[in-house]
């Protein structure tokens, strides 16, 4: 494993490397509250057969994280940074493994330039209706009346135990250990980092939005699709899944 830096248009973007570069590449997209840290068990075993590059999203991890007022943070402006990122490192065809938030921005890089993406591995990373728990009914009225008291209800996605138990909830006792968690919320103690997450919150009104059109191009460029669900997710629904 190596751990690299590069720099696309103006922001740093960190990364994990591993495998030979003249294997097909695989592009691994994070989710949030995480950065590429949740790959780090798994990139020793995708190695073996591919190149596998995991960025931290900007304002994520190990990443540039630069104000609100010089980077407006959106899904559609981190996916521009993601394909920066291949550009830099000349990536021109690529499996995708996506994750939660790494979800809409890898569709949206595969709705665009279709003939790049070998294949999509989601893991709970959904493009339907039917995907979306309870909760985003709360946020739908969040989306259509954005009060600044609305927004601050948002800050306890940030606190540490909704951190824990994005880790936790449906798992068995004792089965997950303490590092992905404890170094998330490491991240949130980061200068604006409630602020600029809040955004993405409220910008994440876009992806759902999009899903016809990642609908679409699934229809009609037929990808090859591996769906890896966790049906006790509260965010994300397993529903989901068997429409992927």
């Amino acid at each position: 494993m190596q751990y690299k830096t590069v720099n696309v248009d103006g922001l740093d973007v960190f990364y994990r490397e591993a495998g030979d570069p003249s294997k097909p590449a695989f592009v691994l997209l994070h989710g949030f509250p995480s950065s590429s840290s949740m790959f780090r068990n798994l990139m020793p075993l995708l190695a073996r057969n591919f190149h596998v590059l995991a960025p931290d999203l900007i304002g994520f991890g190990n990443s540039a994280a630069p104000s609100r007022e010089s980077f407006e943070y959106t899904f559609e402006n981190l996916t521009k940074n993601v394909a920066g990122f291949l550009a830099a490192l000349k990536v021109d065809q690529y499996f995708l493994y996506v994750f939660d938030y790494g979800a809409p921005i890898g569709f949206r890089l595969a709705m665009r330039q279709p003939e790049r993406v070998l294949g999509i591995v989601s893991q709970n990373g959904n493009i339907y209706q039917e995907g979306l728990g309870p909760k985003w009914a709360e946020r739908a009225k969040y989306w259509a009346n954005p009060t600044p008291e609305l927004r601050a209800q948002y800050e306890s996605a940030f606190a540490p135990e909704t951190i824990k138990g994005q880790y936790l909830t449906g798992e068995k006792p004792g089965t997950v250990g303490p590092d992905g968690y404890s170094l998330d919320i490491a991240h949130t103690t980061e200068p604006g980092y409630a602020e600029r997450q809040d955004d993405l919150i409220f910008d994440y009104q876009t992806n759902v939005a999009l899903y016809p059109q990642f609908q679409d191009y699934v229809r009609q460029y037929q990808p090859e699709i591996l769906a890896a669900w966790g049906k006790n997710d509260p965010s994300f629904i397993y529903p989901g899944a068997p429409r992927s």
